[in-house]
């Protein structure tokens, strides 16, 4: 069973799901999260970094000036295993809770 994603690799993946450069990620997970998360410059190279070693994302492109990156059908699994994981949660907190 799959470790649940912190919030910041979640927003990070799906903003991946198409090609996008870090200042790039940095706003479109700003806007997913209507600036709930914002990912500073270290945290979101490092955590770059740590999912390209797990094969989650690759490089797309590459020039002098940035980098591209677009997840990989792995990270996309993950993914999507995490969102069914979040709607499990959340189901079960409205039968549970229902009206309260």
């Amino acid at each position: 069973m799959q470790q649940a994603l912190t919030e910041g690799i979640f927003y990070i993946l799906l903003s991946l799901t198409e090609a996008k450069h870090g200042y790039g990620i940095m706003q479109h997970v700003a806007e997913l999260s209507n600036n709930r998360v914002k990912l500073a410059a270290g945290t979101l190279y490092g955590a770059l970094t740590n999912l390209k070693k797990k094969g989650w994302i690759e490089l797309e492109e590459e020039d002098k000036d940035k980098k591209t990156y677009l997840i990989t059908s792995t990270g996309l699994e993950i993914l999507k295993a995490e969102l069914a994981r979040l709607e499990e949660l959340s189901q079960n907190g409205r039968q549970i809770l229902g009206g309260k």
